[in-house]
């Protein structure tokens, strides 16, 4: 939800940026969130070493060559960021530019075939050693979920750039996330019809039918970012949006549990919310810690968000902390 917008802002970086001027726009738009954004992503990490180390362990060998090209390209997109207006000259700006659309596609992509694939189930057995390569993982269902995650990144980014931009450069992102969402719209409708034939995610769904709510809610959001932008709402359309994919990624966690890491070998070889977790003491410090703390995050999240929420001008863009 958060670091989705700046990653599809990054994708869409080398299409939407006419000019110089019109890619630090671009690039200051996300300047005071991206990094931070980041920060849930390394949170997420180290809340699975601590609650689950058992799938901590297996997923971080089963999927090592996924995450470590995606932290590759989280590496390369931060120093891009900082390097591009470091020597006024158009050829090293280009490669840094290059670098900006790597490092925001390459992980928006491998983000959606990795959740797709377990969605799926992972090839992993008793032992918990994967058995398979990184081309296991790029099957049919799992590149279909990297097309779902970038089409949901890039419409949440031209959402986010219609919002803090003006001018030429905001009616292109308007127009961008109109034409893209309609281009969303039919691989959601393909990746929840394959997932009926790639996935037993249905099962929970059809023991306990209430669950549906969680599907309603994610279509009727779905449908209200395209009714928003219809009305120049842009920044409800953008709420709406950042529900689609907290949607979506419910979607999944309600379909998969008590599953962490299925596997596709035996189901009695998938690490559970049961057999994988931590002592109950980790977890009750756990709970008390994020009881505290993810509150004050999010507070000071929603602060820096506020503090930043005018649009970037050309004018902004002469401050020497622009980048």
């Amino acid at each position: 939800m958060t670091d989705g917008f700046d990653f599809g802002i990054g994708t869409l970086y080398p299409f939407l940026g006419k000019s110089d001027e019109d890619k630090r726009i671009m690039i200051n738009s996300i300047g005071p969130l991206w990094d931070g954004n980041e920060v849930w992503l390394i949170t997420a990490g180290g809340v699975t070493f601590a609650a689950f180390p058992t799938v901590y362990a297996v997923m971080f060998s089963s999927l090592y060559s996924a995450l470590m090209l995606i932290l590759f390209a989280l590496i390369l997109r931060g120093v891009s960021f900082e390097f591009r207006g470091k020597v006024d000259d158009p050829r090293w700006r280009k490669v840094w530019d290059t670098c900006i659309f790597i490092g925001s596609f390459t992980p928006a992509l491998l983000f959606g075939v990795a959740f797709a694939n377990i969605f799926k189930g992972i090839p992993i057995d008793h032992n918990g050693v994967y058995h398979g390569t990184l081309f296991t993982l790029l099957n049919p269902y799992g590149l279909l979920g990297g097309v779902l995650f970038v089409m949901l990144f890039l419409v949440h980014g031209a959402l986010w750039l219609a919002i803090k931009t003006e001018g030429d450069l905001h009616d292109r992102a308007a127009s961008v996330a109109n034409k893209l969402w309609s281009v969303l719209l039919g691989v959601v409708v393909i990746f929840l019809v394959a997932s009926r034939f790639s996935t037993r995610l249905y099962d929970n769904y059809v023991a306990h039918p209430a669950f549906f709510l969680v599907i309603l809610i994610t279509v009727f959001a779905l449908l209200g970012t395209k009714f928003f932008l219809a009305k120049k709402a842009f920044f409800k359309a953008w709420f709406a949006s950042a529900l689609t994919i907290v949607g979506s990624t419910f979607f999944g966690i309600v379909g998969l549990y008590p599953n962490l890491f299925p596997s596709s070998i035996n189901p009695r070889f998938s690490l559970t919310a049961h057999n994988a977790s931590s002592s109950p003491l980790t977890l009750k410090i756990m709970l008390i810690v994020v009881t505290i703390f993810i509150p004050i995050v999010i507070g000071y999240q929603i602060w820096a968000y506020t503090l930043f929420k005018g649009k970037v001008t050309k004018e902004d863009l002469a401050y020497e902390e622009a980048y």
